[in-house]
């Protein structure tokens, strides 16, 4: 019986204390990931929304462009 407190105390305790600090850490680290994948979801659509708006600028200003181009040829 002495023999099984010494294991218990010795060997499957400070395995037990490191599985579950093992296990704390790795949710914290799936927490984390969990945010950084949100903050990137969120940066592409900004992103591509600021992508959009210059497209469409550049459009216009190309247009404008075209416009004043035709009333120089006429």
């Amino acid at each position: 019986m002495e023999l099984m407190n010494e294991i218990m105390a010795w060997i499957v305790a400070p395995v037990a204390a490191f599985v579950w600090l093992m296990y704390r850490t790795q949710q914290q680290h799936t927490t984390s990931i969990a945010v950084l994948k949100a903050e990137n979801a969120a940066q592409n659509l900004s992103h591509d929304r600021e992508i959009k708006e210059i497209r469409e600028t550049v459009k216009a200003i190309f247009q404008k462009l075209d416009g004043i181009e035709q009333s120089l040829r006429k």
